[in-house]
């Protein structure tokens, strides 16, 4: 018997942590009490506060996390997480646990499908370990030729994407089998139609929607937090706050296996050298024809670049700074000395001053 089937049995309470607020944590319960009267036909939500152990030992509660909750006030709709259940996945940015999939979500038109910007998500994606989706919205604005030609392309990537349209309601119905009973993340660019997505889900859910900026083709921000929303079928959704660029935290060494189509080249040879990087190496079975590996070369630069911050940072004479290029290009450049051209402060003036007093005194 498992840890929350012991738990379920003795009669404690257990819930999933859906959103949190500033000190408190809204937790869905799995079970409804007959006791409860009108709270019983819906799903309970309790308000809760974190228990003081917890805080003393460490425990950080994240959406997501699997709780324990103690003295439930059913007429307040509150009660106090006692416990916090091992995660079985973590994911730092967003902040949510246990989750089981990523729903990656983008436009093939307005804003514009960018193949970089598309593979450096699908990158990231893959560096959690989980599966990713890969779903197209807008599809009713482009020819079948023209979806027919982006499936191809991206099936060489590694890749099955699922094409629908919110507006004319495509294919909604295959995407709500894929997320049925798991906890899925919902990902992309700004402007794709995540929030109108969650929206068609599931119609309680309210989200604020925002139209693509016509200026710079890029849609804007309408997702401020992270919040877990129960799916119709079974399962939970997790909005998240768009971000145009991703941050790709890996080493040089792993980029290679977030790419689908390399992993394949890696499966069926193997280079000359444990430690090779696929660039100009002898022998070398990943490098070659294939369509992002201009891409994956980019994307390792910046590894490479990211990796020698690393170390600065834990070098006190570091003197490494990160810029933010065009087209989401990152990179690190010296950084001036500021102390240097600075003058001192006269507090520090007198300090030095009265140290030196003190000096001639002894």
């Amino acid at each position: 018997m498992n840890g929350e089937a012991s738990l379920t049995n003795s009669g404690q309470l257990l819930g999933t942590v859906v959103a949190v607020q500033a000190n408190f944590y809204r937790v869905q319960l799995d079970q409804k009490d007959k006791d409860i009267g009108e709270f019983s036909s819906n799903p309970l939500l309790l308000l809760c506060t974190r228990r003081t152990r917890l805080k003393k030992i460490g425990q950080q509660v994240t959406v997501g996390d699997r709780v324990v909750v103690e003295e439930p006030d059913w007429t307040d709709g509150s009660g106090a997480i006692a416990d916090v259940l091992p995660r079985k996945s973590q994911l730092d940015r967003p902040a949510i646990a246990n989750v089981n999939q990523i729903l990656l979500v983008f436009a093939v038109t307005d804003p514009p499908l960018e193949p970089y910007q598309l593979s450096r998500f699908l990158i990231k994606g893959e560096s959690t370990g989980l599966d990713v989706i890969l779903c197209l919205n807008k599809s009713d604005l482009i020819s079948s030729q023209e979806q027919a030609e982006i499936k191809q392309r991206l099936n060489s990537w590694g890749y099955e994407p699922i094409f629908i349209s919110l507006y004319e309601g495509i294919n909604i119905n295959n995407l709500e089998k894929n997320l049925s009973g798991k906890i899925t993340v919902v990902a992309g660019a700004s402007g794709v139609g995540k929030s109108s997505l969650i929206n068609t889900l599931i119609p309680t859910a309210n989200l604020r929607v925002a139209s693509v900026s016509g200026k710079l083709a890029r849609g804007r921000h309408t997702t401020r937090h992270v919040e877990l929303f129960e799916l119709p079928g079974g399962g939970l959704l997790a909005d998240t706050p768009g971000f145009n660029q991703p941050d790709l935290d890996c080493t040089p060494e792993e980029l290679v296996n977030y790419f689908p189509e390399a992993r394949e080249r890696l499966k069926n040879g193997s280079c000359k050298f444990s430690n090779c990087l696929h660039r100009d190496e002898p022998d070398c079975v990943v490098r070659g024809d294939w369509e992002r590996y201009e891409d994956y070369l980019q994307f390792l630069e910046e590894a490479i670049e990211h990796q020698t911050w690393l170390k600065q940072q834990a070098d006190p004479e570091s003197n490494l700074k990160l810029k933010s290029k065009g087209k989401g290009r990152q990179q690190y450049e010296p950084m001036l000395e500021s102390k240097k051209y600075r003058r001192v402060s006269r507090k520090k003036q007198q300090q030095t001053l009265q140290e030196l007093y003190k000096e001639s005194e002894d």
